[in-house]
């Protein structure tokens, strides 16, 4: 009964009337029914609506009339012309913006198209002139507020009067147009413009006469047009003789009839002119009466005449002759100095040759001293890798005591020293000569990126430093050991340098034959003049905290690159992060692979129910490995040698769930050969892992086809333990596979039932 869309004094007016309806209604029953008493409440609460809505309706209006009252004194108080257009049409303006264009302001009323008003400005017979067209502005404002156009033009009316127009599109419905008066900014302007070129004028005049050199114009008939006092005093000239007007011919043939020109060509008015139209100038040095020697130059001007300029260059001419004869004279002493040099040269020759003997010792040194590094990394990592596996039985024995924050502490500084020693082996081997240092192959980046991730994931936590990894599928030709060790040092120094609460992502990214691999971080970031050396040796950047190492990780990866002829490359800023960005040829048409399952990274809370055979002859190692596994919940057989191994096989009576060995043992024994033994024996594959301080490229090729996992020392804890955990269940499942497809697969998988329930005892018994 009541349209929304009528004005609201009408609804008000048909709610009144069917109120006084249900009143008349109800006053008509001769008693108050359920529903007649419903209809009168109904519309006592209607009317009571319709009384709120009127106080609203008039609270408004009263609001509008003030505001608009306000708006206009605001746009007749303005000293500038104000209008608005909603949705294209003008609704307000004010009196300057009326009459700013007196025979068109008739028609500037509201309602008015904005497309229409700028036809009215083209109209207008008071428009002198716009710098931008009017249609462009029209054009550029119709693209709507998503744009965000604004249009600034100059409008030059009659009368001198001139004014900047200013357009902007405020919202989706609303245009702005501002006029604003610069009459006197503009004839200031242009009193300074004259004034600049009356300036300048008299100062390019003042330049031409006094120019060092002798100038003249002449237009394209030949004739003189302007010449300064140099260039009648270099010719000898007189006054009346370079008069304007004067053409070519008549100066030539002047200085002809003088002998001031001896070149009888020069003298010829087609010589010129036809040398000019070949080459657009001409070059000449003619000597000019009997003692003096001029430089002649004339190049075409635009206008079809041309600028003649000369130059006395008398004194150069007599410096060039004097320098000759002292060039004779010199060459004679430079013979009898060639022989003294020849001497000097011979002395050179024996001091070069001192200085390669020098050299030679520098680099038989260096090179000593990298055998040396070579040959102790074994003893060297030994005990490092002793004091690892104790600090990490330490840690867990006092993790609910007071000691356990000293132990924390303790276990960071080793970790520090243990870093330091990784580069300088590192470097060390980097800088051998030895053609197995690198042993480029078909590498799974993504499954490198992975095993960093879940090395640095828990430091990057305890900094509070979110560690992103993007999964990667390709692979590439590279060093595994290097690239990976690579990876390790560009996300470790990111974690290090971003502060709480930053962030830290590692991914890849297809370049062509080539991917490139990135380490992003938001920390402090490296200044320009600092990206040049920070991949030299012991150098860190000026914003690095003291503290926070000495310089060597990047040098690794740098040389790392090299040798692999791999592209490293840095870009950062200070305060906003750094980018660092290894580029690797992809290998083509690969064939998929089938991946064995993930290590598990979440096994803390699940002992290693295994039977563990540890060959090891340090005795340091052997009791932090021992500890280390017993802590852990596995049973341990702890050997020296290849026969103590055997001789507690021989008590077991079965084979181990796993063996780790020590790759060097006494006698010239390896752990390669224990592992052999071990398995012939027992007639079952056991699962291996080597743990050696040795990482040469032969190492990794006599293990790795053997079915045996190689770790480099120190070992990294957080890794050997899911790696044991992987490599026995997986050695497991394969059994029960091939067991299943065999005759009596039943008998087999009891007969492994009854194995698994041995090791268990065996385990709660020890």
């Amino acid at each position: 009964m009541i349209d929304p869309q009528d004005p609201l004094e009408l609804q008000l007016s048909k709610q009144a009337k069917i109120i006084d309806a249900l009143m008349r209604r109800a006053g008509r029953q001769r008693e108050l029914s359920g529903s007649a008493y419903q209809a009168f409440q109904s519309a006592i609460e209607l009317q009571q609506k319709v009384a709120a809505q009127s106080r609203e309706l008039e609270t408004v209006r009263h609001e509008t009339e003030r505001t608009r009252h306000s708006l206009a004194q605001a746009l007749s108080a303005m000293e500038e012309g104000f209008a608005l257009f909603y949705d294209g049409r003008l609704d307000v303006c004010n009196d300057l913006f009326l009459n700013l264009l007196p025979d068109v302001a008739g028609e500037v009323l509201p309602g008015l198209e904005l497309d229409r008003y700028f036809g009215l400005i083209q109209q207008s017979r008071h428009l002198v002139s716009t710098d931008l067209s009017l249609d462009h502005a029209a054009n550029v404002l119709a693209r709507g507020y998503q744009a965000s156009p604004v249009v600034s033009l100059v409008i030059e009316l009659t009368q001198d009067r001139w004014y900047q127009m200013s357009a902007q599109v405020t919202s989706e419905e609303n245009t702005v147009l501002l006029f604003t008066e610069i009459t006197a900014l503009a004839r200031r302007n242009r009193i300074e413009k004259e004034h600049l070129i009356d300036q300048q004028a008299d100062y390019l005049s003042a330049v031409f006469q006094n120019m060092g050199s002798g100038v003249c114009t002449f237009s394209a008939q030949d004739e003189l047009m302007m010449q300064n006092a140099r260039f009648r005093e270099i010719l000898d000239l007189p006054v009346t003789a370079v008069r304007p007007g004067v053409t070519l011919k008549q100066l030539l043939d002047f200085m002809g009839s003088r002998a001031q020109i001896a070149d009888n060509a020069l003298l010829q008015v087609d010589g010129w002119r036809s040398e000019l139209r070949k080459r657009g100038f001409l070059r000449r040095r003619v000597d000019h009466g009997a003692d003096r020697v001029i430089d002649l130059h004339a190049n075409v001007l635009p206008d079809g005449g041309f600028l003649v300029e000369v130059k006395d260059v008398t004194l150069e001419t007599r410096s060039t002759e004097l320098l000759e004869n002292r060039v004779m004279e010199r060459t004679a002493e430079l013979t009898r100095a060639n022989a003294n040099l020849t001497v000097q040269y011979q002395q050179l020759a024996r001091i070069e040759e001192e200085l390669r003997l020098a050299k030679e010792r520098a680099e038989a040194a260096v090179s000593s001293k990298t055998r040396f590094l070579a040959a102790a990394s074994h003893d060297l990592l030994q005990p490092i890798n002793a004091a690892k596996l104790l600090i990490s039985t330490l840690q867990e024995t006092t993790r609910e005591t007071s000691f356990l924050p000293m132990v924390d502490r303790l276990q960071g500084a080793f970790s520090s020293a243990e870093q330091l020693l990784h580069s300088l082996l590192d470097i060390s081997r980097l800088e051998s000569a030895d053609p197995d240092t690198v042993d480029p192959a078909e590498v799974n980046i993504g499954t490198l990126i992975e095993g960093v991730r879940a090395d640095q994931e828990l430091v990057a936590a305890q900094k509070a430093v979110r560690l992103d990894v993007v999964p990667c599928s390709l692979t590439v030709r590279s060093d595994p050991v290097y690239l990976l060790r690579s990876i390790q040092n560009l996300v470790v120094n990111a974690v290090q340098y971003t502060k709480p609460g930053g962030r830290v992502l590692v991914g890849c990214r297809r370049k062509g034959n080539k991917v490139a691999l990135q380490v992003w971080d938001t920390g402090i970031g490296i200044s320009r003049r600092d990206q040049t050396r920070i991949f030299d040796e012991f150098t860190r950047a000026e914003n690095v905290p003291l503290e926070s190492g000495v310089g060597l990780g990047l040098s690794v990866v740098d040389r790392a690159c090299r040798l692999l002829d791999h592209q490293l490359s840095v870009r950062s800023k200070p305060g906003v992060g750094s980018v660092f960005c290894i580029e690797i040829d992809v290998v083509k048409n690969v064939q998929p692979v089938v991946e064995a399952p993930k290590l598990l990274n979440n096994t803390e809370d699940v002992p290693l129910n295994y039977i563990v055979m540890v060959i090891e002859n340090d005795p340091d190692v052997l009791y932090g490995t021992v500890q280390w596994l017993e802590n852990w919940g596995a049973s341990v057989l702890a050997a020296a040698g290849v026969a103590e191994a055997m001789s507690m096989l021989d008590d077991l009576g079965m084979a181990p769930d796993i063996i780790l060995a020590d790759y060097q043992l006494d006698d010239g024994e390896t752990g390669v050969e224990g592992i052999r033994a071990v398995r012939e024996a027992t007639g079952v594959t056991v699962p291996a892992i080597v743990i050696t301080a040795d990482r040469s490229v032969a190492l990794r090729r006599e293990g790795l086809p053997k079915d045996v996992s190689v770790l480099s020392k120190p070992v990294k804890l957080s890794r050997l333990r899911p790696l044991i955990d992987w490599k026995v269940r997986w050695h497991v499942q394969s059994r029960k596979q091939a067991a299943f497809s065999e005759p009596g697969a039943q008998t087999k998988v009891d007969d492994d039932s009854r194995t698994e329930g041995h090791k268990t005892n065996l385990q709660g018994g020890h």
